[in-house]
């Protein structure tokens, strides 16, 4: 009976903030100025899957990364009004869900940082952000203004550089893996 309230209560306590999590940026999914890319623990354990059969070294070290991955949610968007909005809700986001910043770099006017939710250890995260703002321009005009990332699951910090690596991110982004 003791357990049975005990998971009773501990479920109705997780319950806003794992709905909190999901709905802070859902706004963004559907937005016709910021792009989106959703992959879900299906797609992500197809794609470790399929790296199993690579001859790449690192291939092992992502399939691994990725078996502790849920969701990974990416918005982009060159549209400054669209950019405030995502910076100030992941700023909100970040406080509310008392996130830990992890690192942050500047070059310029480009600004990329990191926050993390602690997971079972100094090397696990359970919950990873990542906000880069202004981008460099290159000759074509704005390449993406803002950036906004997150991952959830049982994150290894270690394996992570393998993730940011096939990931092909801006060039921007380099910089935050040295």
């Amino acid at each position: 009976m003791n357990n049975t309230i005990r998971t009773l209560l501990t479920v109705l306590f997780l319950c806003p903030v794992l709905t909190f999590s999901q709905a802070a940026f859902k706004k963004f999914e559907n937005s016709e100025k910021i792009g989106a890319v959703i992959i879900n623990k299906g797609m992500i354990q197809m794609v470790a899957d399929m790296s199993k059969y690579s001859d790449d070294d690192d291939a092992e070290s992502f399939a691994q990364l990725a078996k502790g991955i849920d969701q990974i949610k990416v918005f982009i968007s060159e549209d400054a009004e669209a950019a405030t909005e995502m910076t100030s809700a992941a700023k909100q986001y970040i406080k509310k869900s008392k996130l830990d910043e992890l690192m942050k770099v500047r070059d310029g006017d480009s600004h990329v940082n990191f926050y993390v939710k602690s997971g079972k250890d100094d090397d696990h995260v359970r919950e990873m952000v990542m906000l880069v703002t202004g981008m460099d321009k290159n000759d074509k005009g704005m390449d993406f203004d803002t950036v906004l990332l997150t991952m959830t699951g049982d994150i290894d910090l270690t394996r992570i550089g393998t993730l940011v690596n096939k990931m092909n991110l801006p060039k921007d982004l380099e910089k935050a893996e040295k």
